[in-house]
């Protein structure tokens, strides 16, 4: 690799210029970028923490890639705690990384329940969507979002990014 591109390489990842496709309520990225297959794998059983802090060790899980873990993280902490919509936002986009979109879409009417009418909700199903294929519902949930919070840069870089898929040329 040439000095020139390893030196791009270098600035674009110092500048952490990236699209984050979802977003939770205290800024939390929970996107849907980087899929692996040890990430996408759902363990049968996951080590035993405190309720306090499963939350925290889910999040953890998420940032490291590791969906499938996170996902049996945030399905204890919505057991814990099931009025918190962080971690039914963080299960919904957990869920959609390891493209199970059945159980995602339970967790996304649960969270309907508790944060239904705002901008992140919309967001998150619109990727959700998105990532499905269905561009005609992501649209209609990302302008949602976008109406509640047009200053919202997540919304905007996301209605680019579905704008870049439908000019895409279909396989």
């Amino acid at each position: 690799m040439s000095k020139s591109i390893v030196a791009l390489l270098a600035g674009i990842l110092g500048l952490g210029l990236f699209l984050p496709g979802c977003t939770s309520i205290d800024k939390m990225e929970f996107t849907s970028f980087g899929d692996t297959a040890a990430g996408m794998q759902m363990p049968d059983t996951v080590d035993y923490y405190p309720d306090d802090q499963l939350l925290q060790v889910a999040k953890t899980q998420f940032s490291q890639g590791n969906y499938g873990h996170a996902a049996r993280y945030f399905e204890k902490a919505v057991e814990v705690m099931p009025n918190d919509a962080e971690a039914w936002l963080g299960l919904a986009a957990s869920y959609d990384r390891i493209r199970r979109f059945d159980l995602a879409d339970r967790a996304y009417r649960q969270l309907a329940k508790l944060i239904g009418g705002r901008p992140e909700y919309f967001n998150n199903v619109g990727y959700s969507y998105l990532l499905r294929g269905d561009l005609l519902k992501a649209r209609s949930n990302f302008l949602k979002a976008y109406e509640l919070d047009p200053s919202n840069l997540t919304t905007a870089n996301n209605l680019a990014l579905l704008q870049n898929s439908a000019q895409r040329p279909q396989r």
